[in-house]
């Protein structure tokens, strides 16, 4: 085995060559910076700080340039830099309600206090090429006035005045949050462990199961409540000065996803709640990740757990798209030892069956 490593190492060597070749391209062509991936591929750069867990767009956009524009091996090199990073402590809680927001949608009240903010979004496009991005020259950027901070409650909180749905789990400051990245998973797995897990789940998995539990696979009839995108300022409890000072502002989307609830013999009937919180413009993500949530809760609110979307075990077992990347992938790897025996298995079964076969027509020919 020693033998075969090392009788590799020339071809790994020139296989990083070819990697690295392959990755800059034509050389007559400007190579790409990380100030134009982090500009201009602004979506892909949200999508790996998420689920690689670091919020950096420079270093979230060297992976992307690293990894040839994969993100799931984007996201993998941004998680791999951030287990070697010293760990200071944890902030507190960000506060959305106090987002400088710079779009925010509903669909379940047309007018509310702040306003509906559309912002800057594919929802409203009609999916047709541009051939004018493919140009040299681009049109001049309109001129856009500033934005104002605007008083902007959260839709749950106008429901919450009257009671129509359920409320907030209150802030306990003792409470100890789990850690995903320090302590194994294991179940049953509280809230906080399962939005952990969401967060920094596979986007397109999240979506699948979100999708399922809409066509019944999971009794999810969702209302989107309110989805929110802005920038939330991160504080740090100095413990010099004894108190919060702030350490500056990250850009989020946030998502409450508004949902039934039959209620019991002792609670009325009310609405739920499924929340999704990612970094960046990563609406999908926050949607999916709502959708999910809420199916997630399924025990918690009494309701019977039939569907994929449900059940916490498999949603969280298989959602991390870099553990299901070198599960699939190591597969690439020697398996020879392994393949022999099941061959040499497979053979010695065939032969078996040819035998079995024969021995009737033997016993037929010795009756005759």
């Amino acid at each position: 085995m020693y033998v075969a490593v090392k009788g590799g190492e020339r071809a790994i060597e020139n296989a990083h060559r070819l990697l690295a070749h392959e990755r800059r391209g034509d050389r007559d062509v400007p190579e790409v910076s990380l100030a134009q991936i982090s500009g201009q591929l602004s979506l892909g750069v949200d999508r790996v700080m998420t689920e690689g867990s670091l919020y950096d767009r420079e270093l979230a956009a060297l992976a992307i340039k690293q990894a040839r524009g994969d993100m799931i091996e984007a996201i993998f090199l941004l998680r791999a830099f951030r287990a070697t990073l010293p760990r200071f402590g944890a902030s507190e809680p960000v506060d959305t309600s106090r987002m400088q927001v710079r779009r925010r949608i509903s669909s379940t009240f047309k007018d509310m206090p702040g306003g509906q903010i559309l912002g800057s979004t594919f929802d409203y496009t009609h999916r047709l090429l541009d051939p004018v991005l493919a140009g040299e020259s681009m049109p001049e950027a309109p001129a856009l006035a500033e934005a104002q901070p605007l008083a902007m409650p959260r839709v749950t909180d106008i429901l919450g005045r009257d009671g129509l749905i359920e409320s907030s789990p209150a802030e306990d400051a003792d409470q100890p949050v789990g850690d995903l990245t320090r302590d194994a998973l294991s179940f049953p797995a509280d809230r906080d462990l399962r939005l952990q897990n969401l967060a920094r789940a596979d986007e397109g998995f999240l979506l699948s199961l979100g999708y399922s539990s809409q066509r019944g696979y999971g009794r999810n009839h969702p209302f989107a409540g309110e989805i929110r995108l802005g920038e939330v300022e991160v504080e740090f409890m100095a413990e010099d000065v004894g108190f919060a000072v702030p350490l500056g502002a990250i850009t989020l989307t946030e998502c409450q996803m508004v949902n039934q609830f039959k209620g019991t013999d002792t609670e009325a009937p009310c609405f739920t709640r499924g929340y999704g919180l990612a970094f960046g413009q990563s609406e999908r993500k926050a949607m999916s990740m709502a959708l999910v949530d809420r199916a997630l809760r399924a025990r918690e609110l009494g309701e019977d757990v039939q569907a994929p979307a449900q059940d916490e075990e498999f949603v969280m077992s298989h959602s991390d798209n870099v553990q299901a990347t070198g599960f699939v992938e190591h597969l690439k790897l020697p398996h020879y030892v392994d393949f022999q025996s099941e061959l040499g298995l497979l053979r010695k079964l065939r032969k078996e069956f040819h035998e079995a076969m024969e021995t009737p027509s033997e016993m037929q020919e010795a009756a005759e």
